[in-house]
């Protein structure tokens, strides 16, 4: 089998599992729909195995597989561009949404959109395949907005209800801000290189570096910074950084399943991904670093502090991943791509799996999603709490757990980092250490530990999900504990990626080996920071529980701006949404009822309607009208003559 070959299989068997269990689920049953589907996703997981090892035995491609169209001498094709930062992403996105579909048999045992939901999520899998695997600005954008529209369809699943409706156009509507920014930057990119094609780009990218264009007032902007920026933008909307975040913890509005893919390993690291494979048109502006620094920075600090605040279970996870989210583009902005794509690679383990936990918390507690009324769920669900704990540990940052290692290894590289506003950043990921071991032991106690506070009804029936459930959780669980510690050295000493991203971003001087920040963990401030935020929770909810509602009642209003998440969703209700459904009420009223309708169409009718009732007094009908009229004209013709 040709190298070409192998990598179109890839997401073309997700493709064709999401044609088959849509369009003939119903023919063929739940039980074959589900099995197609999940088998052509563990087809393309196993093959992006072989591909992951044939490309770290040095085996990359960068080609065209088909040339779409041909305009001006600009090529546009679908290509692949297989190295190793695409063979890390290909593994993560296959082998999480495998952990997904399988979870999904017992999760939508009872749905009615069963097939459907197989049918979208393969289809999300294959537009996040060919995202990462593009070679070229054409392709990724088609990726791009591929996973947009299918977390569109998956957001909205339950259509029937008006709170899913809203979350997905809001997700919709929101995603296309960053993407508009997102296609003017693929534009710039086309202007200025005239080409689509990656490498192309790449390698004529330092002969632009000083180049500027005429902007606005006079200005002069640098091209490659407002490249840059522009493509930021569209990493904003797609990895919810702020102020694009809101769309994201709405997002919770659809089944639990596509919740831990979307904010795991697909639509939501994207945005990383593009920054990271952009590395050497981003090292070439400090700009753009800089900007990318200090936004990653606001959102891994101000969402930290709102998932503090939230009660339902799936938000407190979907808040710590528009944290986690800020950790990655800090250490982009920090230079130190490898070290983001690590973060990524460990958070798509330990966030699907608290998700996952989440859903199994949810399913026990008959959809229940609120923390206030769970409590106890440690006995009837072993596996279930051992699992979350796990994904809680890493998501903390402790260690030997994998999120531990990509943590320290971004808060080093903001520490070392050079690019201006880099200790405004550092300060922050320090703070969100705190916080993030907080809100996720609290999630922990307030869930499985203490008194149970469900009904009577909820208690007694109360017990472990089925191995459908169970099994995708202690497989993602593995990882959780272990792909720090095998991916670490490989990581900081560059040999994992390679050159497939910039290096760079943490001194060489730093012991960075998985043995050597061991040994440096009881001198790591991180650390007992992480520790205080456990004990911190562990105080507050199992030891005085009265404590979270005496700091509520004595700090009111910051309670309340968390609560109300900075106002970021009642602005743009007001100013955007309120704001564009009263000038299309405005143009309706006065531009087309009162000035089209009214005015020129009505109007107009109304003066031809006057005019002829006015000109028919002249056609009476009566003949002495007619002669009394020609006396008229001739005594006035003969006066002309008279006296002119």
């Amino acid at each position: 089998m040709s190298r070409e070959l192998l990598y179109l299989l890839i997401p073309l068997s997700c493709l064709a599992a999401a044609l088959v269990a849509g369009f003939l689920g119903p023919r063929i049953g739940r039980v074959n729909a589900h099995r197609s589907a999940i088998g052509g996703v563990g087809f393309a997981f196993v093959l992006s195995c072989v591909v992951a090892w044939d490309v770290f035995a040095g085996n990359h491609f960068n080609g065209p597989v088909y040339t779409w169209a041909i305009s001006g001498g600009t090529h546009f094709e679908i290509g692949f561009l297989i190295d190793p930062l695409s063979a890390v992403m290909m593994v993560i996105v296959t082998f999480v949404s495998l952990m997904v579909h399988i979870y999904t048999i017992g999760y939508m045992a009872e749905d009615p959109g069963y097939t459907r939901f197989f049918s979208y999520i393969a289809l999300f899998t294959f537009a996040m395949l060919m995202l990462v695997m593009s070679n070229n600005f054409l392709q990724l954008f088609f990726g791009w907005e591929g996973v947009g529209l299918v977390s569109y369809l998956l957001i909205g699943f339950w259509y029937e209800r008006d709170s899913a409706i809203r979350a997905n156009m809001k997700a919709f509507l929101v995603n296309r801000v960053g993407d508009f920014g997102f296609i003017l930057g693929i534009g710039a990119v086309l202007a200025l290189f005239g080409s689509l094609d990656y490498q192309s780009v790449f390698d004529a990218a330092p002969t632009f570096a000083d180049h500027t264009t005429q902007g606005p007032f006079g200005s002069e902007w640098h091209w490659l910074t407002l490249i840059c920026l522009l493509l930021f933008v569209g990493a904003m909307g797609k990895s919810a950084q702020v102020p694009l975040h809101v769309w994201l913890p709405d997002s919770m509005e659809g089944p639990t399943p596509i919740s831990a893919l979307i904010h795991a390993a697909t639509m939501v690291t994207a945005g990383i991904f593009l920054v990271a494979r952009m590395s050497p048109l981003f090292e070439l502006s400090s700009t753009a670093l800089s900007v990318v620094l200090i936004v990653g920075a606001l959102t891994a600090l101000l969402m930290a502090f709102v998932a503090l605040v939230q009660t339902d279970i799936k938000r407190v996870v979907a808040y710590s991943t528009l944290s986690q989210l800020g950790y990655m583009t800090v250490a982009l902005g920090a230079s130190a791509y490898s070290v983001a794509i690590f973060h990524l690679a460990t958070h798509a383990f330990f966030k699907a799996l608290l998700f996952l936990a989440a859903g199994s918390v949810i399913i026990a507690m008959h959809h229940e999603q609120d923390m206030r009324r769970m409590g106890g769920l440690r006995k009837a669900m072993p596996v279930t709490y051992v699992t979350c704990v796990i994904g809680s540990l890493a998501l903390a940052g402790i260690p030997p757990f994998a999120g531990f290692f990509s943590k320290d290894a971004i808060i080093e590289a903001v520490h070392y980092s050079a690019t201006p506003g880099a200790g405004f950043a550092y300060a922050a990921v320090l703070i969100g250490v705190v916080l993030t071991a907080f809100y996720s032991f609290r999630l922990v106690f307030m869930a499985f530990h203490g008194e149970g506070r469900m009904d009577s009804t909820t208690r007694e029936h109360l017990h472990e999900s089925p191995k459908v459930v169970t099994i995708p959780l202690i497989a993602l669980a593995v990882p959780s504990v272990l792909a720090g510690l095998l991916l670490v050295n490989a990581t900081m000493d560059g040999s994992l990626f390679g050159s497939s991203v910039v290096p760079g971003g943490v001194p060489e001087e730093l012991d960075m080996t998985a043995s050597g920040m061991l040994a440096h963990v009881p001198f790591a401030v991180p650390f007992w920071l992480a520790l205080a935020g456990i004990a911190g929770a562990w105080v507050c909810y199992l030891w005085k529980p009265e404590l979270p509602g005496k700091f509520a009642n004595r700090w009111r209003g910051i309670y309340r701006v968390l609560d109300k998440k900075y106002g970021f969703d009642e602005f743009y209700q007001r100013v955007f949404a309120d704001g564009a459904r009263g000038l299309g009420h405005a143009l309706s009223e006065w531009g087309d009822r009162r000035l089209i309708d009214g005015w020129l169409v009505n109007g107009a009718a109304r003066v031809v309607a006057r005019t002829a009732g006015l000109v028919r007094h002249v056609q009476s009908g009566l003949v002495y009208h007619y002669a009394f009229v020609m006396i008229i004209g001739l005594v006035a013709l003969m006066s002309w003559f008279l006296f002119r």
